[in-house]
């Protein structure tokens, strides 16, 4: 029997999947990026800590360098951090051997920033009330985040369907404004 045929026609075992940690992150800067600079290596409620990560950065940096963060730039941000998240998720992922793993927050981080800076200037118990709803849409995913989640995969993926949770959070603060 030839071993060249008999190795390659037999199935590759499963690769496992890699544990994230402090060091892994730190190997690499798409894996610092991709796990939100270490919010997504919380042991509870991964997503959530790259929330709350999210709204500190955003809330600290506004006040702090408020000639610097404006509404324009942050925006700018947003369109380059998504870009860059595709590229850092992808490649985490792939490293992980976990395509969409938990530790991975920077998807959670623009889209939160991005509703922050649509929902700004706002008491901090309207922009808890914005944490709230985000969070809800991030882990429920009703139609069709739900869909976008199965049908793209890697980095895109990843940061698409948090996007579309940014949306549905500001479909529903718009409504309120309206209607309240």
């Amino acid at each position: 029997m030839n071993p060249d045929i008999s190795s390659s026609s037999a199935a590759a075992p499963a690769s496992k999947k890699r544990r994230a940690n402090a060091q892994f992150m730190l190997a690499h800067p798409a894996h610092w990026i991709a796990q939100g600079f270490g919010s997504g290596l919380s042991p509870i409620m991964p997503g959530t800590a790259g929330t709350l990560f999210a709204w500190l950065s955003y809330v600290v940096l506004s006040a702090r360098w408020p000639h610097v963060f404006t509404a324009a730039n942050w925006l700018a941000i947003i369109v380059a951090g998504f870009v860059i998240g595709i590229w850092a998720c992808h490649r985490t992922g792939h490293a992980l051997n976990s395509p969409d793993d938990g530790s991975m927050v920077w998807d959670e981080i623009i889209a939160f920033w991005l509703v922050l800076v649509l929902v700004t200037p706002a008491s901090t118990k309207v922009q808890f009330a914005a944490f709230v709803v985000f969070r809800f849409f991030d882990m429920v995913k009703p139609p069709p985040i739900a869909w976008f989640d199965r049908r793209f995969k890697g980095g895109f993926g990843v940061m698409w369907d948090d996007i579309v949770a940014a949306f549905y959070t500001l479909l529903v603060f718009a409504f309120w404004r309206v209607y309240a």
